[in-house]
């Protein structure tokens, strides 16, 4: 198994710092703001984004100020040499509270604000939570215990979906299926509701084989609907099974085979909110082509291609990650994080 992460994490090191400061800056930054809700009288909306999130306004919307969350606890926790420890644990302290966190879970059980975040906003909250729950220090400690009940709440969501979700969305959007099962599912395990997740997962996927890549991406996207099904399936399989799973699904890996999934995309305007997904594209890509490598047994003919195909995909969007437009630069940065995320 490849050590990916290991080594990038020792190439971005220099780079936290602007990471973490990039996260902080977001956090701060209510407007613009993006906000969906269903509106059941005159006068039924938010007077402005804090309103209705006391925790998670800021970075235009609430699942991209969720994701900067977790970077910050990710390189706090992990590597807190690195950044600015005192200031990241001042921003924590300040939105991660008790009341506001419940005010989160109350949003959160309302059936608008629930379906509006399923799953990519689901499973990012879950992530954050993950990393709160597994780390040793004291104030991590208080911010897990102030998460409960919003963890609870999406332990409840995803309880009430997945019975009821017939099909996945094979998306390259934040309704992709695969992404938010993936991200939440470390918690969920530790948590003892994994089952039902990886249940859904073979339902969904088991089965595919021969996934139409070629057709990837479409002109918005930041996920990419083959490799998030598969690296989600290298979580859920015997690591015994997956590597035959994976040539079913997709037969050309090791000769860089279909081209469209082994090419970095170009992203023609960072100010459109819409285009600027594809910066995004490139380093879901990259990690996901990472995920792969690390689980496919050492000698497979297809871990080079994977590594590979992980590089020339990090070099097209690391450099968007600080100093490019604010369409890129409320969520990219979180996805920079994830390359070295085991």
């Amino acid at each position: 198994m490849s050590d990916l992460a290991g080594r990038w994490r020792d190439e971005l090191r220099p780079r936290f710092a602007q990471y973490a400061t990039v996260a902080t800056d977001n956090i701060d930054q209510e407007f613009p703001a993006h906000i969906s809700s269903m509106m059941t009288g005159p006068g039924d909306f938010p007077h402005r984004p804090s309103d209705r999130n006391p925790a998670f306004y800021g970075s235009l919307d609430w699942h991209s100020c969720v994701e900067m969350f977790w970077l910050l606890v990710r390189l706090l926790k992990t590597d807190p040499g690195a950044v600015d420890e005192a200031r990241i644990r001042e921003v924590i302290r300040g939105r991660l509270t008790r009341d506001g966190l419940r005010a989160e879970a109350g949003f959160m059980a309302t059936k608008h604000g629930a379906m509006m975040e399923r799953p990519y906003g689901w499973g990012w909250a879950l992530s954050l939570a993950h990393e709160l729950a597994t780390w040793d220090d004291p104030d991590a400690r208080t911010w897990s215990a102030n998460f409960e009940p919003l963890a609870r709440a999406l332990e409840g969501n995803f309880g009430d979906w997945l019975p009821k979700a017939t099909y996945p969305l094979r998306t390259g959007l934040h309704t992709n299926t695969a992404f938010g099962l993936s991200l939440a599912l470390p918690y969920a395990d530790a948590r003892g509701f994994g089952e039902p997740l990886r249940e859904a997962a073979l339902r969904w996927f088991a089965d595919d084989e021969n996934y139409p890549g070629a057709y990837e991406p479409s002109g918005q996207d930041f996920l990419s609907a083959a490799l998030c099904e598969a690296e989600l399936m290298a979580r859920v399989l015997p690591a015994a099974d997956f590597p035959a799973w994976l040539d079913r699904f997709l037969p050309g890996i090791a000769g860089g085979e279909p081209k469209s999934l082994f090419t970095p995309v170009r992203v023609s305007d960072a100010s459109d909110g819409y285009l600027a997904h594809l910066a995004g594209l490139n380093l879901s890509r990259a990690w996901c082509w990472r995920r792969l490598a690390e689980t496919l047994p050492e000698g497979d003919s297809r871990v080079p291609a994977c590594e590979d195909a992980m590089r020339v995909h990090a070099d097209a969007s690391l450099d968007r990650v600080a100093g490019d437009d604010y369409m890129v630069g409320h969520w990219l940065v979180a996805y920079a994080v994830l390359l070295f995320t085991p």
